[in-house]
């Protein structure tokens, strides 16, 4: 398969798909022409990769993962610990979200939101650390 059929059936962009094998996540083969040629194999790694990047994982996170899923010996704990972080690390973002979210909607209730020149938002904005 080319870059552009692989695109297509994982639907990664092919800027994506050359970036994995610029920092080697994927190794394609190559034709005496030079282009690329996927095979099965490939594509699963890429499925893989679209995946575990949906749900926000990192790349060096995404290394561990596909190292893991290649290794038949592996720990499913080791698996589960890389997860484990990662879902620790979105509860965090959360939680900030969420308190930027009480932060932003207290501002925006206490703002008249009239002509007047008096903003309680700019006010929050400007002061002081």
């Amino acid at each position: 398969m080319n870059i552009g059929q692989v695109a297509q059936r994982t639907g990664l962009p092919a800027k994506t798909i050359r970036y994995y094998e610029d920092i080697g996540l994927i190794t394609p083969d190559r034709a005496c022409n030079g282009y690329r040629r996927f095979s099965e194999a490939h594509l699963h790694k890429l499925a893989f990769l679209g995946r575990a990047r949906g749900l926000g994982f990192s790349i060096e996170d995404c290394r561990v993962l596909l190292g893991l899923w290649q290794d038949r010996s592996r720990a499913s704990a080791d698996v589960k610990a890389v997860a484990r972080k990662h879902l620790d690390e979105i509860d965090a973002k959360m939680a900030e979200l969420a308190e930027m979210r009480s932060t932003l909607a207290e501002l925006v209730e206490r703002c008249a939101g009239d002509q007047r020149p008096d903003c309680p938002i700019l006010r929050d904005l400007a002061a002081d650390a």
